[in-house]
């Protein structure tokens, strides 16, 4: 394939300027309450993207609370002892009623559940099995709830910022961070200052029970009624056994109906503290005059003194090879996971390059991706043995740990089983003979490139500081280029020799439901004899 010239131009000039020099300079300050402040002057548009990060995401989370810091992500936007309510004071007193009838409620869960653990009941969250009193309890809480909502300003804090000029309020929860986001006029500073503060000062969880109900409404949608959606949730599950990567995002459901208010306001304490968060600013403003607000608004937020308590579970060592077979209704497929490691582990690098050979991408994680011809899953197993109807691969490395994952659907008339050890064939090659020149340098490049496309805006860089920092400093943005153009042939061969052992690898076997039942697989084989 022809590459355009327009795309042979940029590649040269990119290849040629190091990420450094592309990352405009970055002011860090620390209030003097530990919050962290990253300041990025440009003057090309008079606004300013603003946001925020907690170093908190579903990793933080516990058996029990799963989903929470998810949940937080909705809970943020309810308001603030003066934003989201008509009525302040009679605000807070159906709080505090709503957490004293749900303390009864739960009693009363807590016999139904021990009744389902008799065999007395089927499911203890079955309306038909529910006591009087609790029904009573439950009616009880609905009008409370019906009478909250009479008071509740719905999205004033959207409606401060659109009335302001603001635009993409919005924010996400990962496994490692939080973050919340939104572009202002660059004049409206002091605005997103005081709102932003308040929303962590003095933050009013009004609808919490009710809003959990709106999560799993959206775990349904999201997850649930996706086809595959509830094999991938269980994949993932199987391939991390101990780590709490473990869990979706979203939670298990059965956390996220039973979580309490006094739990969201232990989490909030713990890890939505000042000392755990990140300011980041970018666009048109000046640093010295910018400081002073910020000090005075966030600095006012109590610091927690005990810290955020740290990420103990390790991932063990996989004894052995972890296979799951399920039928759905979707194409058949197969993905092989092999767990790898951190996001600024010295071999991510290689990992990503070994990924760029075999898809013929960039090598990070692609959603919905399948591998282009340039790649060595494409060129053998799609266009030469014609295998596959695609074929990917892509490194993810995450804060505490990582996975490599090979992808591909099989061409009619063959099955994924047919086509998982010609996966393996492609690496287990790479593992014994190394990869090209050619494509090392094809795999910086199209690093080089990515690269340059996220400093391209104020957005754009906000966010590559937020990833940055959920996974270490802002600073790692400056050894990263470093990182990747020191990778070696050499580099690459080792870690396909190093990862890839088929004690290592979680498999997945996707096959169309109601299409046939299982059928006896050859036993797929080890990538190298090197890596048994």
């Amino acid at each position: 394939m022809i590459r355009p010239p327009a795309l042979t131009l940029l590649a040269a000039v990119v290849a040629a300027a190091p990420l450094a020099a592309q990352l405009p300079p970055v002011k860090e300050h620390t209030l003097s309450n530990g919050m962290r402040v990253l300041l990025v002057e440009r003057h090309d548009d008079p606004t300013i993207a603003c946001g925020w990060m907690a170093r908190v995401g579903s990793v933080n989370e516990r058996p029990g609370i799963t989903g929470l810091a998810h949940l937080f992500e909705h809970m943020m936007f309810k308001g603030t002892k003066t934003i989201g309510t008509r009525n302040a004071n009679r605000d807070a007193e159906l709080n505090e009623a709503q957490d004293r009838v749900q303390a009864q409620i739960r009693e009363e869960m807590d016999r139904l559940r021990d009744r389902q653990r008799r065999g007395e009941i089927a499911n203890f969250q079955d309306p038909a099995v529910r006591t009087p009193r609790l029904q009573q309890l439950l009616d009880q809480f609905d009008a409370l709830v019906k009478e909250q909502r009479a008071l509740v300003v719905k999205d004033e804090i959207w409606t401060i910022y659109a009335g302001a000029g603001g635009t993409g309020m919005n924010a996400s929860t990962s496994q490692d961070v939080t973050q919340y986001i939104v572009t202002i006029p660059a004049n409206k500073l002091e605005l997103w200052a005081w709102l932003e503060s308040d929303r962590l000062a003095n933050p009013v969880f009004r609808e919490f029970y009710s809003e959990r109900n709106v999560v799993l409404e959206e775990r349904k949608q999201t997850l649930e009624s996706r086809p595959g959606g509830l094999v991938s949730e269980a994949f993932n599950a199987m391939t991390w056994m101990a780590h709490p990567y473990h869990w979706q995002i979203i939670g298990w459901p059965s956390d996220i109906s039973q979580v309490t208010r006094e739990q969201a306001n232990e989490f909030f304490a713990t890890y939505y503290a000042p000392n755990n968060i990140t300011a980041i600013l970018v666009g048109d403003f000046k640093a010295d005059q910018v400081l002073p607000v910020i000090e005075r608004y966030f600095g006012r937020i109590p610091a927690n003194p005990k810290g955020v308590p740290p990420v103990i579970t390790q991932e063990p060592v996989q004894p052995a090879e972890q296979r799951m077979i399920a039928f759905v209704e979707t194409s058949p497929s197969v993905e092989v996971a092999f767990k790898t490691v951190a996001g600024l582990h010295r071999d991510a690098p290689a990992l990503q390059v070994l990924a760029s050979a075999l898809s013929g991408s960039g090598g990070g994680m692609m959603r919905g991706g399948g591998g282009r011809a340039s790649g060595r899953l494409g060129k053998s197993l799609v266009l030469e043995q014609k295998a596959a109807l695609n074929a990917s691969a892509f490194s993810r490395g995450q804060k505490y740990a990582g996975t490599f994952v090979l992808r591909a659907t099989p061409a009619p008339g063959k099955r994924p089983e047919d086509v998982e050890p010609l996966l393996y064939a492609e690496v287990a090659r790479i593992a014994k003979e190394g990869i090209t020149e050619a494509e090392l340098e094809r795999a910086k490049n199209a690093y080089q490139m990515a690269q340059f496309a996220r400093m391209d805006n104020n957005v754009a860089i906000r966010s590559v500081l937020t990833a940055a920092e959920s996974a270490g400093t802002w600073r790692d943005l400056e050894e990263a280029p470093k990182r990747m153009m020191a990778v070696t042939r050499e580099d690459v061969q080792r870690v396909a020799r190093q990862y890839f052992a088929q004690e290592n690898r979680s498999v997945l076997i996707t096959l169309r439901k109601g299409k046939g039942g299982p059928r006896t697989r050859p036993n797929a084989p080890a990538v190298t004899p090197e890596v048994k």
